[in-house]
């Protein structure tokens, strides 16, 4: 990555006895787009508060664009921010809730006003300018919300669950659409989300969170296809895991013995290790191709539209998701097939002190 636009160095806080950040570093290049993606109480939005100045930390430093913020209020930072609520103005219309935040910086007024109708067109909004807020929906109020807050140009913007009130289908094009509209203002931006699949489809690098900590940095592709902590695994897709113990290693290539048979898997792990196995569902195949084979019994059908879900027993704790397009041909609950999958395709990890559950 190129020098770093944002640099966040050792964010520490704590709330009474407990550890919401231990010492986070991010670094963010210019006109990228970070999530932060974890579940509820991992630290992801206590970060953004840090970088809006919204909340100090007890310990590190956030340097943007080569200036130290981390003790300047939020008004002195050239930051963004756009919030669950929205937070409108509800007795504005919508072309003044734009035009606020260009007033506060006593932008000159002979620029207000095209520079309003240029980010309300830019977010599709620009025949609502008159209107109440009051008088759109949800999707159209965050829309406004994200044309006014990058209509001050700010360097950074930071967007905390924007999207989480809106139905599915809304939520997805306004993935797409802010997607586009940052690429064309070309702003740096960072995104909280808990919410994989909008992580996923939005994001340059994501940002795995866990109990105050980053699990995994890295693209989409590779936190997906090569998680490295069965955290990152379990929280970003769907896996199949077994629980398993290391048999022997061989030139990279470690051999597993599991309940539901031997498993080979790329790594280096000492005899005996306890370890856990994750495999995308999609990589699995009902049928014998792969180098990897093992026999389960079906326990459940999962109709998805284009897609279906195959869940089958999986013995001493561990589970077995298979995708696929459709249902092969006479299989039902209770009967047992042959999974296979590559060699490659296996993920292998140490087993945490309580064993599978690591």
């Amino acid at each position: 990555m190129t020098t770093a636009f944002l640099d966040i160095t050792g964010a520490g806080k704590r709330f009474g006895a407990a550890t919401v950040l231990d010492g986070v570093d991010l670094s963010v290049g210019k006109a990228e787009f970070i999530s932060l993606l974890g579940p509820s109480g991992c630290g992801k939005t206590t970060l953004l508060r840090i970088v809006a100045g919204l909340m100090p930390p007890d310990t590190g430093k956030v340097v943007l664009d080569g200036d130290e913020i981390t003790r300047k209020p939020p008004h002195r930072r050239d930051v963004g921010v756009v919030f669950q609520n929205y937070a409108l103005f509800p007795h504005l219309t919508v072309a003044e809730n734009v035009a606020f935040g260009l007033k506060a910086r006593r932008a000159p007024a002979a620029a207000i006003a095209p520079t309003v109708a240029r980010f309300l067109d830019l977010v599709q909004m620009g025949a609502f300018a008159d209107r109440s807020v009051r008088a759109l929906s949800g999707g159209q109020q965050q829309r406004v919300a994200v044309a006014r807050a990058l209509a001050v140009g700010p360097k950074l913007l930071l967007l905390d669950e924007p999207f989480s009130a809106l139905d599915r289908k809304l939520r997805e094009a306004m993935q797409i659409d802010l997607r586009r509209i940052l690429r064309e203002v070309g702003t740096t931006a960072i995104f909280v989300t808990h919410d994989q699949d909008e992580a996923l489809t939005m994001s340059d690098r994501i940002a795995v969170m866990h109990r105050g900590g980053i699990e995994q940095l890295g693209t989409p592709a590779e936190i997906y296809h090569r998680p490295a902590t069965p955290f990152a695994l379990d929280f970003v897709g769907l896996s199949s895991r077994l629980p398993g113990k290391v048999a022997s290693e061989d030139s990279g290539i470690v051999h597993v013995d599991t309940g539901a048979g031997a498993i080979r898997a790329p790594g280096n792990f000492i005899s005996g290790s306890a370890v856990v196995l994750g495999v995308r569902p999609e990589r699995i195949a009902v049928g014998t191709e792969g180098e990897n084979r093992i026999d389960a019994t079906l326990r459940d059908v999962v109709f998805q539209g284009g897609r279906v879900q195959l869940h089958f027993v999986a013995p001493e704790g561990g589970r077995l998701l298979v995708e696929a397009h459709e249902v092969p041909s006479g299989v039902a609950p209770g009967v047992t097939l042959p999974l296979s999958w590559k060699l490659a395709d296996t993920l292998l990890y140490p087993a945490g002190p309580e064993g599978y559950a690591a």
